[in-house]
């Protein structure tokens, strides 16, 4: 148990010295240079306008470490272009990200096939013919929202890679598991086969045996792609450098595929005892009018409850790790960082428990609703 607490404490040392990455230092450059690009006005205004400015957005820089991205952030100024791809009205337009320079203000135009983009927080437009006052080649609205027409947007972003990376990952343990089970058959399990194996059967024995009864077999292949997929996943997301640092359990689009990937294994198996209890339940049948409407509502409540606890949960563990890192930028003062890391640090151990939990969490309770719709009436 002693190494296990010195490997957990080196693991969470390295999360949080490797988050003090550069981009947090480019974040200011940025508001700088926004701020010297749209300087107006009279001298005393001015001078107010740029101290507002330059001082360090804590929410922004969080928000924009967890959302998907264009590049993928090696380290320092050193970022890995990713494909782009658009569907515009004049057909597919592909480019390399790294065309933008890493602009993210709409300040730099690419030129693809006759057409001209522009990227603005992570999203991109058709560019204006003329740049606004800010130097940006887009509308802005009173609330700085972007105005421009958008193309249909497919490209290989970095929750996609990493989407990817785990599907390589998982197929590369999992075959060399069932490999190692038809070679070694009768035998003691060896090497990562003796790894898998405790978690498997704790899948097994205690999320779908207990849950689905004697029909498990049936479901534990999706119980077991579920439980690793967010496992490595989250652990993916824990680590700060490539290739790790995606945030895809925690994009609701990926959670909420999941749970719909549940909610269809639901209501395709179950029996007519499942819809009898919520169509016709054993109620007097002037409560009809309330139970039924309930019980209809529950059907979708349960997968969105499965969708935005795992995105909430795993999106929140990240923010506050960043939050904490970040309070030495926020206070300016180097005298704040024992207690910031201090803090990351322990943060950051309880992500890794969370990390499994969040799986485990996911996986009872897609058994727990499918046993739901298959369990035979007593």
């Amino acid at each position: 148990m002693s190494k296990v607490k010195r490997l957990i404490t080196v693991f969470t040392l390295l999360i949080a010295f490797f988050s003090f990455n550069t981009r947090a230092f480019a974040q200011v450059d940025s508001l700088a240079a926004a701020d010297s690009t749209s300087a107006h006005g009279e001298h005393a205004a001015q001078a107010g306008h740029g101290a507002e400015e330059k001082k360090f957005n804590i929410g922004q820089f969080a928000l924009h470490h967890v959302a998907d991205s264009h590049t993928w952030h090696v380290i320092g100024d050193t970022y890995i272009g990713l494909p782009v791809i658009l569907y515009t009205s004049a057909g597919i337009v592909t480019f390399n990200s790294s065309e933008f320079k890493h602009d993210d203000d709409a300040r730099v135009v690419v030129e693809k096939d006759g057409q001209r983009f522009v990227k603005m927080h992570e999203k991109i437009y058709y560019a204006s013919e003329t740049a606004n006052e800010h130097g940006q080649y887009v509308a802005l609205d009173e609330s700085h929202h972007a105005q421009n027409e958008r193309p249909l947007d497919f490209s290989i972003t970095k929750n996609v890679c990493t989407l990817l990376l785990s599907v390589v990952i998982m197929l590369w343990v999992f075959l060399s598991v069932a490999k190692a089970y038809k070679t070694r058959k009768g035998k003691s399990p060896k090497g990562l086969q003796s790894w898998l194996e405790p978690i498997i059967l704790f899948v097994r024995d205690d999320i779908a045996k207990p849950n689905l009864g004697h029909k498990y077999e049936r479901f534990m292949p999706y119980l077991l792609t579920v439980f690793f997929f967010i496992w490595f996943n989250n652990m993916l997301g824990l680590v700060p450098f490539l290739p790790g640092g995606a945030n895809l359990t925690g994009n609701i689009a990926v959670t909420m595929i999941l749970a719909i990937a549940t909610f269809l294994l639901t209501i395709f198996n179950g029996n007519k005892y499942y819809w009898k209890h919520i169509f016709l339940p054993d109620v007097p049948k002037w409560m009809y009018v309330v139970m039924v409407p309930v019980e209809v509502v529950g059907i979708f409540t349960k997968p969105i409850a499965l969708m935005i606890r795992l995105f909430a949960n795993i999106t929140a563990g990240h923010i506050l790790v960043l939050s904490l890192v970040c309070l030495v930028f926020v206070f300016n003062s180097l005298y704040i960082a024992p207690v910031s890391i201090a803090f990351a640090v322990f943060i950051g151990a309880i992500e890794l428990l969370v990390a499994f939990i969040q799986a485990f969490i996911f996986t009872i309770l897609s058994a727990l609703f499918i046993g739901m719709a298959i369990e035979e009436h007593h």
